[in-house]
């Protein structure tokens, strides 16, 4: 059974940089997707950013040039790199990994999920 767990959320001032982790143990597969989603209250979880074992990135569109996703292999361990933090990015980010070489920012495709780390961005 796959295991995530996130840290590195906290209250940032708006403009503030931000990165996440995501620690993953018996992710012991070639080919996989794991990414980054994110919920605000009321409103339904969006996915943000993923990676697959390959590198291959993808972004949503309105997080393009402000979140970076990277991985470290050696250390098991998503990343997101948050920059100029809006208030709009306040929300619950987690980490997801799924089985296979497709990556998309699609909840549902994703079987494991880490607990979550919140985000708070004040203006």
């Amino acid at each position: 059974q796959v295991q995530l767990v996130e840290s590195g959320g906290g209250s940032v001032q708006a403009g503030g940089s931000l990165r996440l982790s995501c620690e993953a143990s018996r992710l012991t597969y070639r080919w996989y997707c794991m990414g980054w989603f994110r919920q605000a209250p009321g409103k339904e979880r969006e996915g943000v950013a993923a990676i697959n074992s390959v590198g291959t990135t993808r972004y949503a569109d309105s997080v393009k040039g402000r979140f970076t996703i990277s991985q470290d292999n050696a250390k098991n361990t998503l990343y997101l790199q948050i920059y100029s933090l809006k208030p709009e990015d306040t929300a619950t980010y987690y980490c997801a990994a799924r089985l296979g070489a497709d990556c998309y920012l699609d909840s549902v495709a994703f079987n494991y999920w880490g607990q979550g780390t919140q985000v708070t961005v004040s203006s």
